[in-house]
């Protein structure tokens, strides 16, 4: 089990246009399609089915990162309820589900500047036809691997390895300076 001192809340420096999402309960989930559908039934979501899309019901979320991986999100402070109830629905599949709570942290860069805040540094473009509300993907910001999501459209989350959180900030505070 994880040390719960390592999920503590990082502090970054924040602005008008980031915040630091709140802790979260992280899970990567991987398996064929009888397995995704067992676990959306477990988790409470129909997962995702067309690439790069994000699902969300309620305060849970499933990310599609590849055509066996989803990123599952759910409030703080349910690994041992969501791993129960995954481990019932998945009886019987193959699947692997990792607890990542204590290595991302969650950002959530939001406002009329966020798009070309992030397009400065990120390789994708980001505009709404090509990256529309509900979609998501592994790519990189600066020199950092992150999962990129638009759950509205002048909102994206950021899901960042706990090491790179600070570079990300510090670059995104840089970009915002030079906008």
């Amino acid at each position: 089990m994880v040390d719960t001192a390592i999920r503590r809340t990082v502090g970054l420096p924040a602005a008008a246009w980031l915040e630091v999402v709140p802790s979260a309960t992280r899970f990567i989930l991987r398996g064929a399609a009888g397995a995704r559908a067992a676990a959306g039934e477990g988790f409470g979501i129909s997962f995702p089915e067309t690439a790069c899309r994000a699902a969300t019901d309620g305060d849970r979320s499933a990310l599609w990162l590849g055509p066996d991986e989803q990123l599952l999100l759910a409030p703080d402070g349910q690994v041992e309820r969501i791993e129960a109830s995954l481990a019932h629905a998945l009886q019987g599949h193959a699947y692997s589900l990792v607890d990542v709570s204590h290595r991302q942290v969650g950002l959530s860069v939001h406002g009329p500047h966020a798009e070309p805040l992030l397009e400065s540094q990120c390789p994708l473009p980001l505009n709404l036809r090509d990256f529309p509300v509900g979609m998501c993907t592994r790519t990189v910001f600066g020199k950092a691997e992150i999962v990129l999501w638009r759950p509205a459209e002048q909102l994206f989350r950021l899901e960042v390895w706990r090491s790179f959180s600070l570079y990300v900030v510090q670059l995104l505070h840089e970009v915002a300076r030079e906008l």
